[in-house]
């Protein structure tokens, strides 16, 4: 394209890059297959338009979208890499795909990238310096440090745009910390994607420029499904080149446009902070694939360390790994992960997370029993157990042990490697059958493990005196509504329930509240749910489960809306939260379920887990997407921490915090559809179990809730062996 005539009387002529590109969603309105489809009809026709007009540029990011190329049509993958060996097709983003960048673990992302990073050296020779997450809902404060760990110091965004989050300018230096490294972002105007291009459209890209920036990008081209460069937007561009009063228009990349103001860079308005946010239910739908995730980036990760640990491990184990690592870095697409797909797809979308969580299990299982064949023989049953984490281990943890047709004899104990008794309780074991029946007994105790060790308990089943067996000291006295542990941690059913937190003092018991939501899948023009709840849970009278000298745990049953809930607190001897249980059968239409703390302080502070680390919020009731955890402190200075691995939203106000656990709203419903839908599916309805811990007191940490969260979602993995033991 030829430049712009200088105008007559202009002070300043912007030059607009044009970034031709084509965001598609591999999966949304439609399965995968279908855009697979779109990605490769796109990419032909994108060069198609580029082998007959040699000015044109093209962008188009994913590794994704590469390799469906690769598999399916070799001579297309060749005529891109030519055409991006000629600098004219732009490699951008670098990524697996485009993820949510609120959802994935720390974890999840750093394999996000690294895949990515991976495949485009392989193919291309180069990994993108520009970061792309032009769709994604919302942009955590870690993504500044993490991009620039891998090399990408730019980034370009749409999410939340101008009407969800003011910004100091267009384009801005961002930190997510105020000592963190920074990285200079591009938000995006209107939209990323157009069908017609229009003066307005490239106007909006030149609004909210900082003092001494020449340069914008606009971006064009049909996305969503697919599209890309269209020949009537190649004419309007050629046609109104130089036609737009103070303008130049010229066919660009987004390297094209950073590298442009370059030197201005020191001079861009600073953003310290998260980015946040567009869709608040997003991280309240479809919760079935947030949970897997989840699960999967931690399983796959204990998979990696089994492997180094293996002495003699599969030899296509690393492949393994890999794409069963793609598969989950696909599901953490925005789309996917953030619960706006149509039903249909989630199907399929679970089939590639269980692949994953397979061949994890698999990984896990053999290594686990290679390592324990090394170990020497033994005249009793042992439990073998592996700490597949970097942080060590230190906590209660459940396991159902095989006894063949005995019962568990009161003299019987465990034993670590010196011969120490290991403290244990007995538990209900999971099947419902007779005791007959039973070749298990589920075992309850508290082990320490150092990071990648190995710990074995021994059976000791010898017949000894009375006083040679060892009984630990049981918690206190137990009744039918309150369980308490002689360190002063207790819950009190009576009246509406009260927990005591050792030295921290008392607090309100949390509370369900089912309140009403006629908003879409997203929750699109909105940032907070209701106060007033439309129903609270009916309940029956408290049941004393477990009484021992390990743990002791109160059940209540009841109904809220037309939903079954079954709560259980537990207290442990010699640890400082309370455990509540919590398995909600949901059959609501319409609906958010909160679990709201109400506080006897004002808050005045809170900090809320994102995917690495965590970040400041204010109590201003707005909905916010959160991992694992919150630390809240009180007007008096005490905190209160909870720890929460299957729980992905909250809000807080100065009285009170509210953990969102479910919505109900009609799937793939995008606002401003009235949502009449005769077919319409509504979303998470079944059973659903949460697991949430309160800590209390002046000194308890972010780092405390972070390691009381890692040791949630990666207790250590056990198995039996009998090396050496005799015949029964």
């Amino acid at each position: 394209m030829t430049a712009c005539r200088p105008l007559h009387g202009a002070q300043t002529v912007i030059t607009v890059h044009l970034i031709f590109n084509a965001h598609i969603d591999p999966v949304w309105l439609w399965p995968w297959q279908s855009g697979l489809d779109s990605v490769l009809a796109t990419c032909r026709s994108a060069c198609d338009l580029l082998d007959e007009q040699a000015d044109l540029h093209f962008t188009q990011g994913e590794a994704w979208t590469y390799l469906q190329i690769e598999r399916t049509d070799r001579r297309l993958f060749e005529r891109i890499r030519r055409h991006v060996e000629a600098g004219r097709w732009h490699l951008v983003g670098g990524w697996w795909i485009q993820p949510d960048c609120n959802g994935p673990s720390g974890l999840g992302l750093r394999r996000q990238i690294e895949l990515g990073r991976e495949y485009f050296l392989e193919r291309f020779g180069v990994f993108p310096r520009v970061g792309y997450n032009i769709d994604s809902f919302g942009h955590a404060a870690c993504l500044p440090e993490l991009l620039r760990s891998f090399g990408q110091d730019r980034y370009v965004f749409m999410r939340p745009q101008e009407h969800e989050m003011a910004l100091p300018g267009r384009v801005f230096r961002w930190r997510g910390r105020t000592d963190g490294p920074e990285i200079v972002t591009f938000r995006i105007a209107r939209a990323y994607s157009t069908r017609e291009l229009t003066v307005e459209h490239i106007r909006a890209s030149t609004e909210q420029l900082p003092e001494g920036i020449e340069h914008t990008m606009c971006f064009a081209g049909v996305g969503d499904h697919g599209g890309g460069i269209t020949r009537r937007q190649i004419d309007w561009c050629r046609e109104h080149h130089d036609r737009i009063d103070g303008l130049k228009i010229m066919f660009s990349s987004p390297d094209r446009f950073f590298e442009a103001i370059s030197d201005r860079i020191a001079n861009l308005p600073l953003v310290t902070g998260e980015l946040q946010m567009h869709s608040v239910g997003c991280y309240s739908v479809q919760r079935a694939v947030k949970l897997s995730v989840r699960q999967a980036e931690h399983r796959l990760d204990q998979a990696e360390i089994v492997g180094h640990l293996d002495p003699d491990p599969e030899p296509d184990m690393g492949y393994r790994l890999r794409e069963a690592w793609r598969n989950v870095c696909f599901t953490h697409f925005h789309d996917t992960y953030c619960g706006t797909c149509i039903p249909s797809a989630y199907s399929q979308i679970q089939s590639q997370l269980g692949l994953s969580h397979a061949v994890a299990d698999e990984i896990i299982q053999y290594g686990i029993r290679r390592l324990a064949n090394r170990l020497p023989e033994d005249a009793m049953q042992r439990i073998v157990l592996l700490n597949a984490s970097d942080e060590p281990f230190g906590g209660y943890m459940e396991y159902e042990l095989s006894v063949e047709d005995r019962q568990w004899e009161d003299h019987w104990q465990l034993l670590d490697e010196d011969g120490s008794v290991i403290a244990h309780q007995l538990m209900d074991v999971e099947a419902v059958v007779s005791q007959e029946w039973l070749y298990f007994r589920r075992l309850l105790f508290r082990v320490g493990i150092a990071p990648h060790a190995v710990k074995t308990l021994r059976v000791d089943r010898r017949v000894r005196s009375a006083c040679d067996v060892e009984h630990p000291p049981h918690l206190q006295p137990a009744w039918r509504t309150r369980i308490a542990t002689n360190a002063g941690f207790a819950v009190d059913l009576r009246g509406t329930g009260r927990m005591f937190l050792g030295e921290a003092g008392e607090y309100p018991l949390p509370k369900l509240e089912l309140i009403d939501d006629h908003t879409d899948t997203w929750s699109h023009e909105t940032d907070r749910y209701g106060l007033i709840p439309a129903a609270r849970p009916r309940l029956r009278a408290a049941k004393l489960i477990d009484q021992g000298p390990l743990m002791a745990s109160l059940r209540q049953r009841g109904r809220v809306g037309s939903s079954r809930i079954e709560s259980e607190y537990r207290v442990y001897a010699g640890e400082r939260f309370i455990e509540l249980l919590l398995r909600i059968y949901w059959s609501e239409q319409h609906k958010v379920l909160k679990l709201t703390l109400p506080l006897a302080e004002l808050m005045v502070r809170r900090q809320d887990g994102i995917p690495v680390g965590g970040v400041d919020r204010l109590p201003d009731g707005t909905e916010r997407p959160v991992r694992d955890w919150t630390l809240i402190t009180l007007a008096s200075g005490r905190r209160l921490g909870l720890v929460f691995p299957e729980i992905y939203a909250l809000d807080a106000w100065p009285d009170a915090l509210r953990l969102t656990l479910l919505r109900s709203p009609l799937m793939a419903h995008h606002y401003p559809h009235p949502g009449d839908a005769p077919r319409g599916v509504f979303a998470d309805q079944g059973l659903h179990e949460f697991r949430i811990r309160f800590l209390a007191g002046n000194d308890v940490s972010a780092g405390d809730l972070e390691a009381q969260a890692l040791m949630m979602h990666r207790p250590p993995i056990a198995a039996d062996i009998t090396l050496g033991m005799p015949p029964t």
